[in-house]
C-alpha cells in the first residue's frame, strides 16, 4: 500500500511506501507511477524507477526511462520559481522588495505575483482577518522569523499591532501596483504559498500527462494526483499531535489535497505556558487550546490557507466556514482532559461524489 507522511520535509520511496526524511526549506517530492506506453491491453507495462534530489526526493515509476528525469526537474524547477518570487527570507525576491518599498509609494508588482497577493486578501476578508498575510512583524516579535521564539512585552504587542491588518495593503489592479498604507508592515506568504507550490508543480506533471502522483511541498500540504498502481488513492497518514511516532488518521487523496497546521511545528515554553508560531492576527498572540487542523479541499492552495484559518477560528466558527466550501473536510485535533487528544471531523456542503471512508485511530 502506497503511503504518504504528512508532516515529512522529504518524501521518498521504497518497494510503494513513502518514508520521511528531513530538510530545511520549501521541497516537493514525487511517486510518480507514469504510464506513457502499452506494449498491449492484456500485457501491463514494465516500470522503470527513477529517482532525483533537490532538497527533496522524488521516486517516479514509468514506461519511458528518458522522459522521466526531466519531468521531475521541470516540476522541482517551478517550486524554485515560486520560491524566488515569493520567499521573503531572500532579500533580491520580489516579495521582499516589495516589503522594502510598499510603505513609501506604489510598487510595481509582476502579474502573478500581484494575482496571488490579491487571492490571499481575499482569504483575509472571507475569514474576517483570521487568515492575514500581513503577520511578517508579528512573527518577528514573537521571534519565529529565523528563531524558536521568544515571549514579547504587552508594549512590544501593542506596538506590532499597528503594523498588521490585511485592510492596509491597497492593491491597484489596472497599474498592478501595491502599496502599504502604515510604515513598518511586511507581507508574509509562508502561511500559503507551499499550497500554491504544490498546485503549480501537479500542473507540470499534468501537462507532461502524469496520471498518477505524490506530491508533498514542506510537509504542510500534499496532493494526490489519481492513486497508485491497482489502488483508487494514496493513503496519507497524518501523524499524531501529541506523539509524533504515531498516527493519528489516514486520509485517502484523490486528486485532492491535504493540508495540516500543527502547534508543534514551532513553539516554546514558559511559566508552564506553550506558545505556537500559529498566530490570531487579531489579537496578536499565538491560538491556543487547539493542537492541530488537518483539512481536505481540492487544491494546495485553498488547504495551505484554510487549515489555518480553522486554527485560528476553532471548532464552533470553524465549522460555518466549512459549510461554505463543498467537498471539503476539516478534522480539528483538540487537547482533552483524560485523554492524549480528542478529534472533531467537519464536513462541507454537497460533497462532490463518492469519497473513499476515512481510517481513524484513537489516541
Amino acid at each position: 500500500m502506497a503511503r504518504g507522511r504528512l508532516g515529512a520535509d522529504r518524501l521518498t520511496a521504497y518497494d510503494g511506501r513513502v518514508e520521511r526524511l528531513r530538510s530545511r526549506r520549501l521541497a516537493v517530492a514525487a511517486l510518480l507511477p507514469l504510464v506513457l506506453a502499452r506494449s498491449s491491453a492484456a500485457t501491463p507495462p514494465l516500470l522503470v524507477r527513477h529517482e532525483a534530489s533537490r532538497m527533496s526526493m522524488g521516486s517516479p515509476y514509468g514506461a519511458d526511462a528518458h522522459a522521466l528525469p526531466g519531468i521531475v526537474e521541470s516540476a522541482f524547477d517551478e517550486v524554485d520559481r515560486i520560491d524566488r518570487l515569493m520567499s521573503h527570507y531572500q532579500p533580491d525576491s520580489p516579495l521582499s522588495r516589495l516589503n522594502r518599498e510598499a510603505d513609501k509609494g506604489p510598487v510595481p508588482v509582476e502579474a502573478e505575483l500581484f494575482a496571488f497577493i490579491a487571492e490571499s486578501l481575499r482569504y483575509s476578508h472571507e475569514s474576517g482577518g483570521a487568515f492575514d498575510i500581513t503577520v511578517g512583524p508579528l512573527m518577528k516579535t514573537w521571534g519565529f522569523f529565523r528563531g524558536e521564539g521568544r515571549l514579547p512585552s504587552d508594549a512590544e504587542i501593542a506596538g506590532v499591532r499597528q503594523r498588521i491588518g490585511y485592510r492596509h495593503v491597497v492593491l491597484d489592479p489596472v497599474a498592478k501596483t501595491i502599496r502599504f498604507d502604515r510604515p513598518g508592515m511586511e507581507l508574509d506568504l509562508g502561511g500559503i504559498a507551499k499550497g500554491y507550490a504544490v498546485d503549480r508543480a501537479v500542473a507540470v506533471l499534468r501537462r507532461h500527462s502524469v496520471p498518477a502522483a505524490l506530491v508533498s511541498a514542506g510537509g504542510s500540504t500534499v496532493y494526490g494526483l489519481g492513486g497508485p498502481p491497482g489502488q483508487r488513492a494514496w493513503d496519507v497518514t497524518i501523524q499524531d499531535p501529541v506523539d509524533s511516532r504515531k498516527t493519528a488518521l489516514t486520509v485517502p487523496l484523490k486528486n485532492r489535497a491535504l493540508s495540516v497546521s500543527g502547534s508543534d511545528e514551532k513553539s516554546f515554553e514558559v511559566g508552564g505556558v506553550r506558545y505556537s508560531h500559529i498566530m490570531d492576527p487579531r489579537t496578536a498572540r499565538p491560538v491556543q487550546g487547539v493542537l492541530s487542523v488537518a483539512v481536505v479541499t481540492s487544491s494546495g492552495t485553498a488547504g495551505d490557507a484554510l487549515d489555518n484559518v480553522l486554527f485560528v477560528q476553532g471548532v464552533d466558527a470553524g465549522r460555518a466556514t466549512v459549510a461554505r466550501l463543498p467537498g471539503a473536510e476539516a478534522f480539528f485535533f483538540l487537547p482533552e482532559p483524560g485523554r492524549a487528544w480528542k478529534m472533531v471531523h467537519v464536513e462541507g456542503g454537497a460533497a462532490a461524489g463518492h469519497r473513499p471512508a476515512v481510517k481513524s485511530t484513537t489516541p
